[in-house]
């Protein structure tokens, strides 16, 4: 079984990289991040096509997740227990939806940005990482075998070698002590990195910035991540960032999200 999460940067912008990256790399079941687009404008058909059911949670142009499986789609969640709103007035964002997909429960986590230190966008940020927690400890608690995937754009690089060059980043958010705090709780929490011990740093990277050629020169962040419980990180066989789909039309981004996709392989 093969698991797969991509923060897309527009859906309908990307379905037909996103249909062709499915069949090339035989993936099974993917969890989508800003996909930019309400649930009834969605793309589905192509998918569909493709043998694949798509469960969407979309508001409008911003944020949206999305989870996309040909091995079944049960127990579709939109959002979770205590998940934090934003804005004004207070309403939830489409950032979290979890499904059950071939006795796996799938999570597409878009969290938020942050955007700078001292801005109310990173307390929400850390309160809504830190209900996720709680959340998702609990689930450990009343299951300790359930087999569950936390995968997304974390916005969080939880090592100096997650970025190009640490001393650029002494100001910015993704990389702050809250952060970086906040996501080791979950690992503290049960939950492990499924991708860095089969892909190992420095300069394994999934984000890299579509100015000043930042990603031909390999200057990017490992910030799209899964997590898993113990009873799926047991079955994981390897994993790779797929930079393929990051170069793009012209080997350049052209055409690209600014984000690759990650993939986990699972044994059955």
């Amino acid at each position: 079984m093969r698991i797969a999460t991509w923060n897309v940067n527009s859906i309908r912008s990307r379905i037909a990289r996103v249909e062709s990256f499915l069949q090339r790399q035989e993936i099974d079941v993917i969890a989508l991040q800003e996909t930019k687009v309400r649930d009834d404008l969605w793309p589905v058909m192509g998918l569909e096509a493709l043998g694949y059911d798509v469960a969407t949670l979309g508001h409008d142009q911003w944020n949206g997740v999305a989870i996309a499986s040909r091995v079944g789609i049960d127990e579709v969640r939109h959002g979770f227990p205590g998940m934090p709103e934003y804005g004004d007035p207070l309403a939830a964002e489409a950032r979290a939806m979890g499904a059950t997909c071939g006795g796996v429960q799938v999570w597409s986590l878009y969290v938020p940005n942050g955007r700078k230190p001292g801005d109310p966008h990173l307390a929400y940020k850390l309160a809504w990482l830190e209900a996720l927690r709680v959340t998702a400890a609990g689930w450990l608690a009343e299951d300790p075998d359930r087999p569950i995937a936390l995968a997304g754009d974390w916005n969080i690089a939880p090592q100096d070698d997650d970025v190009f060059d640490i001393t650029r980043f002494t100001k910015s958010t993704h990389v702050t002590p809250p952060e970086r705090a906040a996501f080791w709780a979950f690992v503290e929490a049960g939950y492990a990195d499924l991708v860095r011990p089969h892909a190992p740093g420095p300069d394994v990277f999934t984000y890299w910035d579509y100015y000043r050629q930042r990603f031909e020169r390999n200057r990017g962040m490992r910030i799209d991540l899964m997590l898993g419980s113990p009873a799926l990180a047991g079955r994981v066989t390897g994993s790779l960032v797929d930079r393929e789909e990051r170069g793009g039309e012209d080997g350049h981004g052209k055409g690209a999200s600014d984000h690759a996709p990650v993939i986990v392989e699972l044994a059955d």
